[in-house]
């Protein structure tokens, strides 16, 4: 997906660190902006469906490739 996201790159953190930097990057970021977020974390998958959920935001799409987790947030 081509986007003009706002890109949090959280390779290599362990949970929560993803979904805390998801969030700060997503405080600053104004409504119908997308955020890509990048995750080696193998728990991240259900962490960010249960945070969309939580927090009214759209996951737009997710993606694994190598290992690496792709999340595409849009701000509601």
């Amino acid at each position: 997906m081509k986007t003009d996201a706002v890109v949090v790159d959280t390779k290599g953190l362990a949970c929560p660190m993803p979904i805390v930097k998801a969030k700060k990057a997503l405080d600053s970021m104004k409504t119908g902006q997308m955020m890509k977020v990048l995750s080696t974390d193998q728990g991240s998958l259900n962490d960010f469906r249960a945070w969309v959920r939580g927090t009214n935001h759209e996951l737009v799409q997710h993606e694994e490739k190598d290992g690496v987790f792709t999340f595409y947030v849009r701000k509601q």
